[in-house]
């Protein structure tokens, strides 16, 4: 039985549609069906929708819609999931020791070997439920229950970008240089973000993400040609 959400307020000009308190597939396709019913009623005072893992985040204009008739309207809508053209995203990723430097670490936690690390991350299907944090960070639900690890005690000093994270049984695709607290475990070519390219993120909330293994070599040769703007990742319709 579906659950009623709950509106909070963030601000004067937003408001927050929470539909559960985890991070679930059923929680996040409310999610998105509400945004899409928002998206296809063209509410006037409506400036942007934010998908998160659990709730809709709607920032709205106070002068042109108030908080009550934007809650009546939410409550109005048919937020009930239904399928949706959603894509799979076959992402390149290199395992090489000196992008996943956090592969050995995490092998050593989980009494696995490093081959046996790279397997179980690489043969995950992910979802995107988010971007958040910084520009184009791609939240991805889906890792293996066996590389379940806590965040680092410490952070790290700053990393490379387009760099293949996890935590707290997540995995996340980075595009910006910055500390972290989350293990290293591969890097991708590919850009998920780019203020030069339309649309500017790779992938929508609600697609499905793989990973496929590449050595250094190919992902040099991937990077160059990323690096001129050219998408290297494939996509493709998810099942």
């Amino acid at each position: 039985m579906s659950i009623a959400p709950r509106f909070l307020d963030a601000g004067e000009a937003a408001l927050v549609v929470e539909y559960g308190l985890h991070i679930d597939p059923a929680i996040h396709d409310r999610v998105m069906a509400l945004d899409a019913s928002l998206a296809a009623k063209s509410v006037r005072g409506i400036r942007e929708t934010v998908p998160t893992f659990r709730s809709l985040m709607i920032h709205y204009d106070p002068l042109t819609l108030d908080r009550a008739s934007l809650v009546k309207i939410v409550e109005s809508l048919d937020a009930t999931p239904a399928p949706a053209a959603r894509k799979r995203w076959i992402v390149p990723c290199c395992y090489d020791p000196v992008f996943g430097e956090d592969l050995g670490h995490i092998a050593k936690e989980k009494n696995l070997s490093v081959e046996k690390v790279v397997a179980l991350h690489a043969g995950a299907t992910y979802r995107a439920y988010m971007y958040g944090f910084a520009p184009g960070f791609c939240y991805l639900g889906g890792a293996p229950a066996e590389l379940t690890l806590s965040r680092r005690t410490t952070p790290r000093p700053p990393t490379l970008s387009q760099v293949i994270m996890i935590a707290d049984g997540m995995s996340i695709i980075t595009t910006i240089s910055m500390p972290t607290g989350w293990w290293l475990v591969g890097r991708t070519p590919e850009r998920f973000f780019s203020r030069n390219r339309d649309p500017a993120f790779l992938a929508e909330a609600g697609d499905q993400i793989t990973f496929e293994p590449i050595d250094r070599a190919t992902y040099d040769a991937l990077d160059a040609r990323a690096e001129k703007g050219e998408v290297v990742a494939r996509s493709e319709s998810a099942s």
